[in-house]
């Protein structure tokens, strides 16, 4: 939209953003704001030695409201940057956390219980993802996994209660202490899961029934390897989903991926640059045969 159709409030905004993005887009202000949360992560583990928060209590709050007076002027630069496009400042959800962090430290209810204060304070080391790059990806594909994960707590939970009542029906007599009732027998599959006691389980199966090996085996199988595998394999596309999503927001940006954002980065810019190439070369074999038909359809 052209300077002359920006709403007045827009137009009077605009120095003021470009200079706060000025601010937010140099190096040393994110370099400021990683430090500031490391300091804040120090402070919250300094904070559990009885002996120095006795001692020392009133510099400890002292320190905790300047970063918290910190973390708001960082929050309102961020915001400032935004101020001649509001929206912009929403739709990234880094910026809503780190709102709703540092807006939480003054809710009434928080300040009321020291438990909440101390968790609302810890969620402030959680920041620190917004400036690693490989970090934010890592917890961008896990948020993306979730659905994922869902589907496979639930399928899960299916093939143990189908298992925990086969061992119920087959195993309540003779071991009880193991699958006496369908919690204790779910609670000994959810160990096995992990492999945990396997060997002595099998002995005692064994010591019942030689077709107990059976019953083992697939459940092991099941659980440990095929269920663990589709868990992995749904945190790998969730995790090469971000990646992707990561490289799309910097070229948005005007700017390069992080390095060592991914490894195929240069051949998949490869890969664009033939495509582009092959275009190019179809574009000109297209306009040479439409001068062709063209000269051709001429009268004489």
């Amino acid at each position: 939209m052209p300077a002359e159709q920006l709403p007045p409030a827009v137009g009077r905004l605009g120095p003021l953003a470009a200079r706060c993005r000025r601010i937010t887009g140099a190096g040393w202000f994110g370099t400021l704001a990683f430090a500031l949360i490391l300091g804040n992560a120090l402070l919250l583990g300094v904070e559990t030695y009885p002996g120095i928060q006795e001692r020392w209590h009133s510099r400890l709050k002292t320190a905790e409201h300047l970063f918290v007076a910190a973390f708001t002027v960082e929050i309102l630069l961020r915001a400032g940057a935004c101020a001649d496009r509001p929206r912009s400042f929403f739709r990234d959800p880094w910026n809503v956390f780190d709102l709703a962090v540092v807006l939480s430290a003054c809710l009434p209810f928080a300040q009321e219980n020291a438990t909440v204060l101390r968790l609302l304070r810890l969620a402030r080391v959680l920041r620190a993802a917004r400036f690693l790059p490989q970090l934010r990806i890592v917890v961008t594909a896990a948020v993306k996994s979730l659905p994922g994960t869902l589907s496979f707590l639930l399928l899960g939970a299916l093939v143990l209660y189908l298992y925990a009542m086969t061992g119920w029906v087959f195993f309540a007599e003779e071991d009880p202490e193991h699958f006496g009732s369908l919690g204790r027998a779910g609670l000994t599959l959810f160990l096995l899961m992990t492999l945990d006691g396997l060997g002595d389980a099998v002995r005692t199966g064994l010591e019942i029934s030689r077709w107990s090996i059976l019953y083992f085996a697939s459940y092991v199988l099941l659980s440990s390897f095929v269920l663990v595998n589709l868990l992995i394999g749904v945190v790998l596309n969730s995790l090469d989903e971000a990646r992707r999503a990561e490289e799309r927001a910097h070229a948005a940006g005007g700017r390069p991926p992080e390095a060592g954002a991914g490894a195929g980065t240069g051949a998949e810019a490869g890969t664009e640059a033939e495509i582009r190439g092959r275009i190019e070369a179809a574009r000109r074999s297209l306009d040479e045969l439409e001068r062709s038909l063209t000269s051709a359809g001429r009268p004489p």
